[in-house]
């Protein structure tokens, strides 16, 4: 974990050293910026493992550093967990839709941040699974190649943009996604996929997933994950 490295965008000081003791604390390198100028600028001469980012910075924007971040090969596959204010959905929301991983609301519990800064950097060393391989997770089954799920063994029936969406989903445990996103990735064949019916998609796949329907949860405001 040592050889981590945190980049962590705040133009307040105070947030920057609390992030800085407790990153620091847990055994990761940490650098900090006070501006998306400098943050990108850092990003140039070396490349962090994660950056943990403010929207609302003086200059270039949180949302601005995403949307460079994302369109540099050379740093598009770097985690982003965004801070936000309460209340600001919005922000969250184009936020993901550009690239970032998680987020987290100010003001917020620096032990809560640390763990979501540790799942991230989780998913990132994993190796990602084939999109036709079978998997398990939890209780579930999901086989691509058959287009089938199963709960505890027993097969359950989806249609063909059901399935498309909790195998999207259950492959990325953890990651929220907006709406849009989710249209994106499901194009159904049964179903006019819309950023509207994503959410009656959802509800017909719940009520057909029983007792695993809670493994599928609502970001209010912005999306839905599945459990990590």
């Amino acid at each position: 974990m040592s050889e981590q490295k945190i980049l962590v965008v705040d133009d307040e000081e105070d947030i920057l050293e609390l992030l800085r003791f407790n990153f620091s604390r847990e055994g990761y390198q940490v650098s900090c910026a006070i501006s998306g100028e400098l943050a990108l600028s850092l990003v140039e001469s070396e490349i962090p493992d994660l950056i943990v980012l403010d929207l609302m910075l003086p200059g270039i924007g949180g949302l601005e550093v995403t949307r460079h971040l994302k369109n540099n090969p050379d740093a598009r596959n770097i985690p982003i967990i965004i801070l936000t204010a309460k209340g600001e959905e919005a922000d969250i929301v184009t936020g993901l839709e550009l690239g970032a991983d998680d987020y987290v609301t100010k003001p917020f519990s620096p032990r809560i941040l640390l763990a979501r800064a540790k799942a991230v950097l989780r998913r990132k060393v994993k190796e990602p699974l084939k999109e036709s391989s079978a998997f398990r997770i939890h209780d579930l089954v999901i086989d691509p190649g058959r287009r089938k799920v199963f709960v505890n063994g027993k097969p359950v029936q989806l249609t063909f943009t059901e399935f498309g969406i909790i195998n999207y989903l259950a492959r990325r445990p953890g990651l929220v996604f907006t709406r849009f996103q989710i249209v994106n990735a499901v194009r159904g064949e049964d179903y006019p996929v819309t950023d509207r019916s994503v959410d009656v998609q959802i509800l017909g796949l719940r009520k057909k997933l029983g007792p695993a329907r809670r493994y599928i949860e609502t970001v209010r405001g912005v999306g839905y994950r599945f459990r990590e």
